[in-house]
C-alpha cells in the first residue's frame, strides 16, 4: 500500500512541478512578455530551485524517513503557494517598476514568486526515493522507476495545463488546482502514515 501510494503522490508531485512553471510563463506576461528572455528566467528559476530541493529532499530523508514527513513536504507545498496566488502580481508590478530591462526584471520577479514553493517541490522525488528503497542493490532500479512515473507525471501537467486548463480555467484557479492536489497529497500520506502505525518504516 505505501509503494502504490508513494508512486501515485510522486505522479501528482510532477504534475503539480509544470502546472506550476508552465503558469509562471502566463504570470509574467503581463508585465515582461513572453520572450526567450522571460522564459530563459523561468526556466533558470525552477531548475536552480529543483536541485536545490533535490539536495535538500536527499539530506532529509537520511533521518528517520517516514510517511508523516513526507506528508509533511507536500503540506509546506501547498501552503507554500499562497504568496503566489495572493501576493504575485503585486509583487509583479513592484519589479517591474524598479528594473527596466525585461531580462533581470523577470529573473528577479521569477525568483521572488516561484523559487521557495519549486524547492519545497523539488525535495519530494528523492524523499520518495529513500521511502521505497528497501536494500543498496535495488535502489537504482526503485530511483529509476519512481523518477519515469515522477516525469510521466510532469508530461502530463505539461499537456493538461497547456491544452486544456488555461483554455477552461483563470490563472489563480489552477493555481488552486495545484494546492488542492498537492494538500490533498499530504492528506493521503498522513492516512497512510496512520495505518502504518503498527508497522513502522525500517530501511
Amino acid at each position: 500500500m505505501r509503494k502504490a501510494t508513494v508512486l501515485l503522490l510522486a505522479f501528482c508531485a510532477g504534475f503539480s512541478i509544470m502546472s506550476f512553471e508552465l503558469l509562471g510563463g502566463r504570470m509574467l506576461a503581463p508585465f515582461f512578455g513572453s520572450s526567450v528572455y522571460v522564459w530563459g528566467s523561468i526556466i533558470t528559476v525552477f531548475m536552480l530551485a529543483l536541485s536545490f530541493g533535490y539536495l535538500l529532499g536527499g539530506r532529509l530523508s537520511m533521518y528517520s524517513p517516514s510517511m508523516k514527513r513526507f506528508a509533511i513536504i507536500f503540506l509546506i507545498a501547498a501552503v507554500s503557494l499562497l504568496p503566489t496566488i495572493f501576493l504575485s502580481e503585486s509583487i509583479f508590478e513592484f519589479v517591474f517598476e524598479i528594473v527596466e530591462d525585461p531580462r533581470y526584471g523577470s529573473l528577479l520577479a521569477s525568483t521572488f514568486v516561484f523559487f521557495i514553493p519549486s524547492i519545497i517541490m523539488g525535495m519530494i522525488a528523492p524523499y520518495s526515493v529513500r521511502i521505497l528503497t528497501v536494500s543498496a542493490s535495488s535502489s537504482g532500479q526503485t530511483a529509476g522507476f519512481l523518477y519515469f512515473v515522477s516525469t510521466f507525471g510532469s508530461a502530463v501537467g505539461t499537456i493538461l495545463t497547456s491544452f486544456y486548463l488555461v483554455l477552461w480555467l483563470e490563472i489563480n484557479q489552477i493555481l488552486w488546482l495545484v494546492f488542492a492536489i498537492l494538500f490533498s497529497c499530504g492528506g493521503v500520506a498522513l492516512g497512510v502514515s496512520r495505518l502504518d502505525k503498527q508497522n513502522p518504516l525500517n530501511i
